[in-house]
């Protein structure tokens, strides 16, 4: 199974999404698919983001038992630590700081 959210994303990848996933909810797909098509959707996903984000979470031989994909420009990012994927979150800007 994989997880897909998007944000900001242009229609014919929400398009080309749900001919293989559905949309439970606007900007989420969720579908079982090989690792081929899934690797073929977030290429056309991550190719296209553009000012939106992406995140896409699938299963892997890992500790976790997932892997972790991002694209875009997010507050949240992944960080690699000792063989696990953890999200860290980058500072808010405050308007009129250094």
């Amino acid at each position: 199974m994989i997880v897909i959210a998007t944000t900001a994303v242009p229609d014919h990848v929400r398009g080309a999404l749900t001919r293989w996933l559905i949309e439970p909810k606007a900007g989420l797909y969720v579908g079982t698919v090989s690792a081929r098509v899934r690797d073929e959707l977030w290429n056309a996903v991550a190719a296209t983001v553009d000012d939106g984000a992406a995140v896409c979470i699938y299963p892997a031989e890992t500790e976790q038992g997932f892997q972790i994909r991002t694209a875009g420009e997010r507050r949240r990012h992944v960080l690699a630590f000792d063989g696990l994927q953890l999200i860290g979150l980058q500072p808010q800007q405050t308007p009129g700081a250094p």
